[in-house]
């Protein structure tokens, strides 16, 4: 009984990932992810081609915009994106991740929040346990491996501060768009 309980769950997690997120239609996508268990404000866009993993640990608050092939992994954690954040092109963001000092290779998780007008630039990975603060900015292609503090720019791998922002933070980045 264990092993075909395993069987759906897997396949409706396949469902989500290569049927529902590859429709062109934002409204049935939004319907599909709140019903598979994805906590989601008013006047999110999710683009298409968007991965989850355990979305019962995923949630977003309002006007927020997820770029293509952004990946959530909910296994090890919750991710918690707050309001009028925008998450660039192929962002992945891990709740469980390996310790490389474990003889058994046991896995270590981690909660990943990411506050109100952050700003995460494509190709970004965030690593289990990180917070990014209120304003932050993510620097294409960086690694975040620690907490990024309100309102700075970091960059590199893994990502470092680089300078801080001067934003009033007074924009929406939730748009919609046909077939994206």
């Amino acid at each position: 009984m264990k092993k075909i309980k395993m069987f759906f769950f897997y396949f409706k997690l396949y469902l989500l990932n290569h049927f529902i997120t590859y429709l062109p239609s934002h409204t049935i996508r939004i319907f599909a992810l709140k019903f598979y268990g994805v906590k989601i404000g008013n006047g999110n866009f999710i683009r298409m081609y968007t991965k989850f993993l355990n979305p019962h640990n995923i949630q977003f608050g309002n006007s927020n915009s997820i770029n293509q092939k952004v990946m959530f992994d909910g296994r090890g954690g919750k991710i918690i994106i707050g309001n009028n954040v925008d998450i660039g092109y192929e962002t992945n963001i891990w709740t469980l991740e390996h310790d490389p000092n474990s003889d058994a290779h046991e896995t270590v998780p981690g909660d990943v929040i990411i506050e109100d007008y952050a700003w995460i630039a494509s190709r970004v990975t965030i690593l289990p346990g990180v917070k990014i603060e209120r304003g932050a900015v993510v620097a294409s292609g960086s690694i975040v491996t620690k907490k990024v503090v309100s309102m700075s720019i970091v960059a590199g791998v893994p990502a470092k501060v680089i300078g801080y922002r001067r934003s009033g933070l007074k924009y929406n980045p939730s748009t919609r768009q046909f077939f994206r």
